[in-house]
């Protein structure tokens, strides 16, 4: 079965709320060892998050507007993201937002996908009713490839050659080690073996397929065989 978010994720989230004082979120970054904290609002919903980054903005003002070398910017304090954090007191002020969450039925490889287009490191999880349910890093996705590798030939075994494609794949032999995956045998029609090497990749945890199938008769368009 795919490995969603909620199956890798970290339960026990460390967040605030949005009155919390920047010098208070600053040490449950220290004290936690975590680099970004999600921002709730009084009935639980995830509103934003506070990232390192974001408090370093007031480091970056200090300097920027205050340092002896350094000419105020032309388009005054007040313009601009980074100014406002830089003055922000409390999370509201301080946060990134809106917050970019994923709801914890998700796929893992939709989750990855999502952090990567946003640039973002972590993300929130949400239930199914919006509140927070955890919180997933890209370390957490990692996870998928320290799967057991005889959870993943069961998987492809069970799940891919007989639940999904319905083949005859009494001649086809898999093994895996460590996270390779090796389709040997054979199947009748070419285009089920490619289909077979395909899904296999996208079993959750697999590393690679190695393909040694043969196949009793190639039923590909002649313009897209090899």
């Amino acid at each position: 079965m795919p490995v969603n978010v909620k199956d890798v994720m970290t339960r026990r989230v460390i967040s605030v709320g949005e009155d919390a004082c920047f010098k208070d979120i600053a040490e449950l970054l220290i004290t936690h060892a975590v680099s970004a904290v999600p921002v709730l609002d009084s009935d639980g919903h995830v509103t934003g998050v506070v990232s390192e980054a974001d408090l370093l903005h007031k480091e970056e003002g200090r300097k920027r507007f205050h340092g002896a070398s350094c000419p105020p910017p032309q388009t005054g304090p007040d313009q601009g993201p980074e100014a406002g954090k830089a003055r922000g007191k409390v999370a509201r002020e301080l946060m990134t937002a809106p917050a970019v969450t994923v709801s914890m039925d998700v796929p893992v490889a939709a989750a990855g996908r999502l952090m990567e287009h946003h640039g973002v490191k972590r993300l929130p999880v949400l239930d199914g009713h919006g509140h927070l349910a955890g919180i997933v890093s890209r370390h957490d996705l990692l996870k998928v490839f320290a799967r057991a590798d005889r959870d993943i030939e069961r998987e492809v075994r069970v799940e891919v050659l007989v639940r999904s494609l319905w083949m005859d794949t009494s001649r086809v032999q898999v093994t895996v080690q460590d996270g390779v995956v090796t389709l040997s045998g054979r199947m009748i029609l070419h285009r089920d073996a490619q289909i077979a090497v395909w899904m296999t990749r996208q079993v959750d945890g697999v590393v690679d397929v190695v393909d040694e199938l043969a196949w009793d008769r190639d039923d590909t368009p002649v313009g897209e065989r090899d």
